[in-house]
């Protein structure tokens, strides 16, 4: 019994997973089988792996013209069979509904079918962007559909050619409730080629509609700064030699595939206070001739895709350079530090005497010597009658020291 619960489950979560894109293809032969109009082509296919349409007919017909419509953007294709299949640069997005016509040239005959998506209005991925960076690393992130259910989890399918097998998402970024909220991917090779992303959900409230895209990787690829940026700079005539040479890749591209930015400041003057407007070129060298000797500058290129095909946007900075010479504030600011300094030291000692010395003792005043030619007659007086017995006794010492 618990086998048999295993296995419906199984069965349901599989359906579950795979229904969307099922649906889908059933969605496009009951449309065109149920069209009351009378016409040899029939049982239109679309096999959107393969990006490959096929059909029947009761008439062996030369030649056909199948067209593949998608808003303003059409794809038409000529061939001999009852297949027609479409490269990854011709291929349009079904998500938002797509439209197949097969025709035969030089008659009236065609064979008309619209392909809608099926799944909760609202419930497919928004803002979906991918950029490459570092070379070989690729970002892709998306938000959940507005109208998407809380349970709503998703899955990235990914190939380079309509050959190749989708390829699932190995590492996912997760947001709130472990839902997956974008992928990472690594060793990403970057070739003039058209990449098929698509975006698959599942959920135990409804059916999801998913989202497709083509995109070329060249395109979204965010640039490294240009290389070994160096600055000559020369006194009389005064002047500097800016050069450097175009940023890493994973592929080849020519000089003139590139546009640079030149970024040149005043050490110390900010952003928001700079006038002069950024500097552009499509050559790997700039002659910089508001040199000032006596002023330090700072220096910063980034580079984007010119004709080639390559990202239009600008990549990033280089690391900053400085260049010149600084104003001689040196020995203002040394002679300012030694008076400060001079001056906290001269406070400390006398907040420390104050607080621990006795200027007294550690500076007692000098005795001044007598002057015996000014003393008066009073003071000798005095000091006769402070001593009379001392004077005495030194007069008896002397009489007897002559008897003997």
């Amino acid at each position: 019994m618990f086998d048999t619960l295993g296995l419906i489950w199984m069965s349901w979560w599989c359906m579950t997973l795979f229904h969307p894109l099922h649906a889908d293809l059933q969605r496009i032969e009951r449309i065109c089988s149920a069209e009351t109009e009378e016409s040899p082509i029939t049982n239109l296919t679309w096999n959107w792996r393969r990006m490959e349409l096929s059909w029947e007919s009761s008439k062996n017909f030369p030649s056909y013209t199948c067209m593949m419509t998608s808003g303003d953007r059409r794809r038409r294709k000529k061939v001999e069979n009852r297949k027609c299949w479409f490269s990854m640069e011709n291929s349009l997005p079904l998500q938002g509904g797509i439209s197949f016509t097969i025709e035969v040239p030089n008659t009236n005959i065609s064979k008309h079918c619209r392909f809608i998506p099926e799944g909760k209005k609202g419930s497919a991925i928004e803002n979906f962007s991918c950029v490459i960076y570092d070379v070989s690393l690729m970002n892709c992130t998306w938000q959940a559909g507005r109208n998407a259910p809380g349970d709503t989890q998703y899955f990235l399918y990914w190939k380079n050619s309509r050959d190749d097998n989708e390829t699932e998402c190995e590492l996912y970024i997760k947001g709130e409730n472990g839902m997956h909220t974008g992928c990472r991917f690594q060793n990403v090779m970057i070739e003039e080629k058209t990449t098929y992303f698509l975006v698959d959900g599942i959920s135990s409230d409804s059916q999801i509609q998913f989202y497709d895209e083509y995109i070329e990787l060249c395109e979204i690829e965010r640039l490294t700064p240009p290389l070994n940026v160096s600055v000559n700079c020369t006194v009389n005539p005064a002047g500097c030699t800016i050069t450097w040479q175009k940023p890493r890749a994973s592929y080849e591209k020519p000089e003139h595939c590139f546009t640079y930015e030149i970024n040149i400041q005043n050490k110390g003057e900010h952003d928001k206070d700079k006038k002069d407007p950024p500097v552009i070129v499509n050559t790997n060298k700039y002659e910089f001739e508001n040199y000032n000797v006596k002023k330090k500058y700072i220096l910063k290129i980034r580079a984007r895709g010119n004709s080639c095909t390559i990202n239009k946007s600008w990549g990033e900075w280089s690391k900053p350079i400085e260049f010149g010479e600084n104003e001689d504030y040196f020995l203002v600011v040394l002679l300012l530090l030694i008076v400060l300094g001079t001056i906290l030291v001269t406070l400390l000692l006398f907040f420390l005497c104050k607080r621990y010395c006795s200027f007294k003792r550690v500076f007692p005043p000098i005795p001044q010597p007598r002057d015996k030619f000014n003393t008066s007659h009073d003071e000798n007086i005095q000091t006769e009658n402070m001593f009379p017995s001392s004077l005495s006794c030194t007069k008896e010492v002397t009489m007897v020291e002559e008897m003997t």
